[in-house]
């Protein structure tokens, strides 16, 4: 692999010239806090998802702790949520007051496996936040049933989702509460900020009351304060880059779909025998392909198969170490063991390069990389 090649990152955003200008014409307004384009990105995000209410926010961590406060969870409360995520995903349980408990997860979709989340609800148990991971969505109806059979809240972590489906119904146009993150390496993107989907007018109301310090105003002069808020709201500058991304929802999904598929067939279907490492599902009905993981060998040595492919100039992630082994919930008595499946995959995951101006090449130069390093 020659080191005169370009060095490709593992995620890129797109943006392009009409959506410098929208972001110029804001600066040009004047208005360029929360304002005449942040209603216009809720609308649009509204119509997306059938027609339910949408808030925006200056990111895709405080939308989930928002729907905890306005599902009424708090101290003396327990959440249940997957190790296999961000941090974010259950620090936001710790900032409500209430408990979190992980399940372990399916080893192949790496989303949270039901059966144990089923397994693990007590009666304190008010919650549940899964997480689409990858953008492959949970098992919807089986979510739900649990769900309904136990009487939860559901607060979907739907940060990589934007744009998967589940029996041909988009993520967010049904269900419970749905996040949505739009950080810069998201499908689309508003640099920072997300979105919460939301069930009726009354929690939208409240949800608004929480993103900007539990303020509500009545006529020209008339404010009132009654729930402790924070500032979370979303700039017009980055509404305006949320518009032009959304515009081309369907075609950055549609190339990631592609460069997937492309992914597949230049593996080649003895791969995973060959090498000992583990592809993720290969679903093209229901997942966005926001990430291509690929899980490798327990004997490969995650750091120095990076190092290697950073040395033919080919960027890596992982995502994510199991959040129950950081100091900060060990302290809360987790320990190493609890959840095998999520220690091991996050152990020994790698995320490959996946954006839309990837080219079939890229695909092919990672592939040999991998296989270099592996076979």
């Amino acid at each position: 692999m020659s080191n005169e090649l370009a060095f490709l990152p593992f995620t890129k955003p797109t943006i392009d010239e009409d959506m410098i200008a929208a972001v110029a014409d804001v600066m040009r307004s004047g208005w360029l806090t929360s304002g005449p384009k942040v209603q216009e990105l809720e609308a649009k995000l509204s119509e997306l998802f059938g027609g339910r209410p949408v808030r925006t926010f200056n990111s895709g961590t405080c939308t989930m702790e928002i729907a905890l406060r306005i599902a009424g969870i708090g101290p003396g409360d327990e959440v249940i949520t997957t190790p296999n995520s961000w941090v974010a995903t259950a620090n936001v349980i710790i900032e409500v007051g209430a408990t979190p408990v992980f399940a372990d997860i399916d080893p192949k979709t790496h989303n949270i496996d039901l059966n144990k989340l089923e397994a693990a609800i007590t009666p304190r148990t008010k919650a549940v936040i899964p997480v689409h991971m990858c953008g492959l969505p949970c098992d919807m109806d089986h979510l739900y049933a649990i769900a309904e059979r136990y009487k939860l809240r559901v607060i979907e972590d739907a940060a990589q989702a934007i744009g998967s489906t589940w029996k041909g119904k988009r993520i967010g146009s049904f269900g419970d509460f749905a996040s949505f993150s739009f950080q810069v390496n998201k499908n689309i993107m508003t640099g920072e900020g997300g979105c919460l989907v939301l069930n009726n007018a009354e929690e939208a109301r409240l949800a608004e009351k929480y993103r900007l310090q539990g303020v509500s105003r009545q006529g020209l002069d008339g404010i009132d304060v009654d729930v402790l808020g924070g500032k979370y709201n979303m700039t017009d500058m980055a509404a305006a880059i949320g518009l032009g991304q959304l515009k081309r929802l369907e075609e950055f999904n549609g190339k990631r779909k592609a460069l997937a598929q492309h992914y597949f067939d230049t593996f080649g279907a003895d791969f995973e025998a060959l090498s000992g490492a583990e592809l993720p599902v290969a679903d093209f009905e229901n997942s966005n392909w926001h990430m291509f993981h690929v899980v490798l060998p327990e004997n490969v040595n995650r750091g120095d198969f990076m190092q290697k492919m950073l040395d033919v100039k080919i960027g890596l992630g992982y995502h994510y170490r199991a959040i129950h082994l950081f100091t900060l919930y060990r302290e809360r008595g987790f320990k190493e063991g609890m959840f095998p499946i999520a220690e091991r995959v996050g152990k020994q995951i790698v995320t490959l390069p996946l954006f839309p101006s990837m080219t079939n090449a890229d695909v092919e130069r990672v592939v040999s990389a991998v296989k270099s390093c592996l076979l």
